[in-house]
């Protein structure tokens, strides 16, 4: 409900709170409060609904510990507001306070219009050392009260054991746009994202979360819109608590809290891709907007000459979580994420910034203390990027409990191998028990690494097979953006081919690098559209692209990958294939699953790891024994151990579930993987 704005506005100076941040409203009125450590005075500008007109302008009148509140009676849900914050304008001591810039609240719960790329949104004009005096009200996104209370009809966190978990990792607006049967005015919003017909083909696949690229309100870069491009991977935030305003049908944030409660009905937890280690606002160069404004030398980490920014992330700029207000601000937005938007985890992009001390990156930091002690973040699901651009970043596997990680490595092998690169078989066989090397210390469990084939950023699985170099040129910088590291094989043609040899070769090794990641011990992620053959043309940076360029193509699916996705899933559960113990050879005296390993002729010696011939994996177990077999090459043979054994799975096939009883030496298909279980008796 939006409140009038009564005639006449005055704080009641017995009602302000410093203890709670943000804008708080109680049904009476609203405290303002926000923290500048180094301000001088903070003004409090009101705007009409649709934040185009200023209605009132108030200093907020108390200050404590650095930070400044009011209690406003009569103002509620629907208000919109911005800061004018007064200070030193001092770039050379890291100070740029400007009040003729309005800055956006960071604690704002939803937002208010779009930024335009007007010169008045910088702070500086020239160099960075002279002070722009021109009004940014007009051309900036302004915060809008939020009432928090919302219908939740006892909605609870799933918290699906890590074992049992299947991640999608999927585009709120990419994966609904071409959706025929996502009703058309849901198309593109996180209301098209819970649709029945969404829901229905996760259910299918098994999908137990869907892990969404950035929806805290972000923006599109300058030099993107320049080029009739746009930020499509959003990892540009401006907001950590307001949903991205584009994603929303009405602009309400109650919107996301819909979108949760439906998909939590249907068994699926969300799990939000956050961006905790930079802002929008770039370096010391880029625009005034909210942090840079409100207190640049305390939310950013500054060059030790402080006129400039530090940067670890490749963004222009890092957030100091190292400053404790800073910190309680991210811990508060994940909390708010958590206890009122009901998301059940976190995937951490560029994490290790996140760890970065005075001496580097240290596990035992204060981000990861606060989040490992707190009673709320605790306990629900959190996963790291572990590496960013600076010295000492990539940290695969330096995560503490109850981190999990991204797993390259994995990635990387797996792509290699199914490629027929020579020398891999212990290196896949490490990603086969869930890269013990790298996670099994510290008392962490096997399902620490998060196994992927492809993620957002890099080829689809299908281009990964259909193509040997990227194809970027939609981007804008003449192909020289993106990795080539790509670890891909286009068999026979580069991108889409009529010959069907090349297309079934294709077809067969998606299936077997699709085998391989469910598998594997630890918890496997899908990027959307990898289960049914997407494929973005050999863009394998496709972060500027809105376009039908990333969108997922569910006309073009492949009802024979979807398939064999759904069973391959169905049988890891149904036989208990993940543990949360890493794997022992026999009597080694670890509680773990003990296996042992065989070559086509039986057990394989030192000598076989470097021979490029099957590879079996046997799980020995109390009720019956599995064994995985992954062939790489051409057709072969391979020895079955004694006794009785019942193929349950063979990607050689379509469909690819089995049921047969063999024993002895029995053949293999070429570029595939089979399962066999122990038969009884």
């Amino acid at each position: 409900m939006i409140h009038e704005q009564p005639a006449v506005l005055a704080f009641d100076a017995l009602k302000g709170r410093p203890d709670t941040i943000g804008a708080v409203p109680d049904g009476e009125g609203t405290n303002f409060a926000l923290f500048s450590e180094n301000a001088t005075r903070v003004e409090l500008c009101l705007y009409d609904e649709a934040g185009e007109v200023e209605t009132a302008r108030l200093d907020l009148p108390e200050m404590q510990g650095g930070i400044w509140f009011g209690y406003l009676p009569g103002i509620g849900a629907g208000q919109v507001y911005g800061y004018r914050v007064h200070g030193p304008w001092e770039p050379e001591a890291g100070h740029r306070f400007n009040p003729a810039k309005l800055v956006l609240d960071p604690y704002a719960r939803e937002l208010r219009g779009e930024l335009v790329w007007d010169p008045a949104v910088f702070g500086h004009t020239g160099d960075d050392l002279t002070r722009d005096d021109r009004d940014s009200a007009p051309f900036v996104p302004k915060a809008v009260v939020v009432d928090p209370d919302f219908d939740w009809n006892a909605d609870e966190a799933l918290r699906h054991r890590w074992e049992d978990t299947l991640i999608w990792e999927v585009h709120p607006k990419g994966a609904t746009m071409r959706h025929p049967e996502v009703d058309e005015e849901d198309r593109g919003s996180l209301c098209g994202l819970a649709s029945d017909a969404i829901i229905a083909h996760l259910q299918r696949v098994g999908v137990t979360a869907v892990e969404l690229l950035p929806m805290h309100g972000f923006l599109h870069d300058q030099f993107l819109l320049d080029k009739g491009l746009k930020n499509y991977w959003g990892y540009n935030t401006l907001s950590f608590f307001a949903p991205h305003r584009a994603y929303l049908k009405t602009g309400r944030a109650d919107e996301v809290k819909e979108v949760v409660r439906k998909l939590h009905r249907a068994g699926i937890e969300v799990i939000l891709d956050v961006v905790y280690n930079h802002t929008a606002e770039g370096s010391e160069l880029g625009p005034t907007l909210s942090f840079r404004g409100i207190d640049n030398a305390s939310y950013y980490l500054l060059a030790d000459n402080k006129r400039h920014c530090f940067d670890t992330t490749g963004c222009g700029n890092t957030l100091n979580v190292a400053h404790p207000m800073v910190l309680r601000m991210v811990i508060d937005s994940l909390r708010y994420w958590v206890q009122v938007m009901h998301v059940d985890g976190f995937r951490f992009d560029l994490a290790s910034t996140l760890g970065r001390e005075a001496a580097g990156f240290e596990r035992e930091g204060s981000f990861f203390a606060a989040i490992r002690q707190d009673p709320v973040l605790s306990q629900v699901k959190l996963i790291a990027e572990p590496w960013d651009i600076g010295e000492g970043g990539y940290q695969v596997g330096g995560f503490p409990f109850p981190f999990r990680e991204w797993n390259d490595k994995a990635r990387d092998d797996m792509r290699a191998f199914w490629r027929r690169d020579p020398g891999l078989k212990g290196d896949l066989a490490q990603r086969l028990l869930g890269s013990p090397i790298q996670f099994d210390h510290s008392q962490r469990p096997a399902t620490s690494s998060i196994n992927f084939l492809a993620a957002h950023d890099g080829f689809t699985l299908r281009d990964v097979v259909s193509y040997d170099g990227k194809h970027n040129e939609a981007n804008g910088e003449d192909n020289r953006d993106g990795h080539d590291h790509n670890l891909s094989h286009n068999l026979g043609a580069e991108g889409p081919t009529d010959d069907e040899g090349i297309l079934e070769a294709r077809h067969r090794r998606s299936k077997a690098m699709l085998a391989t990641l469910m598998l594997s011990q630890g918890v496997p992620m899908l990027l959307a559209g990898d289960e049914f053959g997407q494929s973005q043309g050999g863009n394998n940076n496709t972060y500027a692209q809105d376009s039908e360029i990333s969108w997922l193509h569910w006309e073009a699916a492949d009802e024979r990958l979807v398939s064999a996705v759904a069973d391959l899933v169905a049988f890891r559960r149904k036989v208990g294939l993940a543990d949360s113990r890493f794997a022992r050879a026999p009597g080694d005296g670890n509680d773990g699953p003990e296996i042992s390993w065989l070559g086509p002729d039986g057990p394989l010696d030192e000598s076989g790891w470097g021979q490029e011939t099957a590879l079996g994996l046997r799980y020995h177990r109390a009720e019956d024994d599995l064994l995985i077999v992954l062939n790489q090459g051409h057709d072969a043979e391979f020895d079955l151990p004694e006794g009785s054994w019942r193929r349950r799975m063979d990607t050689a096939a379509d469909p690819i579930v089995c049921d047969r009883i063999e024993s002895g030496r029995i053949k293999l298909g070429w570029q595939s993987v089979s399962v066999w279980q122990e038969a009884a008796g």
